[in-house]
């Protein structure tokens, strides 16, 4: 199956030193070569790199690991296909509008007997996944159960929680979706984050021979959660997801969450 990866910050951060890790898992320490993107927020702007060579040898992917793009918000996606050919339309993270923000997704896993519950009426798939679908579905839902904007959009967000984990009865759901300000991670087997903060530390990649030294690299009041489908780093606490479990975060820390009994 593929990876996720997914950065949520109270300043504007770079995600070089895990999206490196995560690039070797395409091709070098994992099978996952059918594909990759990135989605980085600006604001109410985000930018968007996708291609459909594995991450370890890809230009592109070279490119973001040199170029330290600042963001609070960040997706990412390692793919192994199971859905689709191997093309750029079926490549994650996948964006739609609505309330006049971008909203971006990624998915690890696979639905079956999907297609005749899943027909999404104002947002289309461009390609044949069933990732993309699901994706296209939600925003319906979203939309029909707010015509407005709400106040509190984490009424939305929580709303997106319980349709995703509905859709993990159809088959494997591991969902990361974001509106440039709230990230939310819906996990229906593999899932993990951690929460960076003053004191700051040591991190070394599981992946790749790196390390990186946390305290000379932010300031005190900076907080960065970093949710992934395993661990990246192995000197590190990671929080294990259950199934079914989903954490919302905003600003680099956690601010709701809902856990199976």
């Amino acid at each position: 199956m593929c990876e996720l990866l997914a950065m949520s910050a109270n300043v504007p951060t770079d995600i070089v030193f895990s999206f490196t890790g995560l690039v070797e898992r395409g091709g070098v320490t994992g099978p996952h070569t059918d594909g990759w993107g990135i989605t980085f927020y600006d604001g109410p702007g985000n930018r968007t790199f996708r291609d459909c060579q594995p991450s370890c040898r890809s230009e592109v992917a070279s490119l973001i690991k040199e170029y330290p793009i600042k963001s609070k918000a960040v997706i990412s996606h390692i793919r192994q296909a199971n859905r689709g050919r191997v093309s750029l339309e079926n490549t994650h993270p996948f964006c739609r509008e609505l309330w006049g923000r971008y909203w971006t997704f990624a998915h690890n896993g696979q639905l079956s007997n999907y297609t005749d519950k899943l027909k999404p009426k104002r947002f289309h798939p461009v390609g044949k996944t069933d990732s993309e679908l699901a994706f296209c579905y939600l925003m319906d839902r979203l939309a029909q159960r707010f015509p407005e904007k709400p106040k509190d959009m984490r009424q939305a967000f929580r709303f997106m929680a319980n349709e995703a984990t509905e859709l993990g009865k159809l088959g494997v759901f591991n969902m990361l979706l974001t509106d440039g300000r709230y990230l939310l991670a819906v996990c229906s087997n593999n899932l993990c984050w951690i929460t960076r903060k003053a004191p700051f530390g040591e991190a070394k990649l599981i992946d790749t021979d790196m390390v990186i030294d946390f305290t000379s690299e932010t300031n005190e009041t900076d907080i960065v959660s970093v949710i992934a489908t395993r661990p990246l780093t192995h000197n590190e606490q990671w929080h294990t997801m259950a199934t079914g479990e989903w954490q919302l975060f905003k600003d680099g820390l956690p601010v709701a969450a809902s856990r199976p009994r």
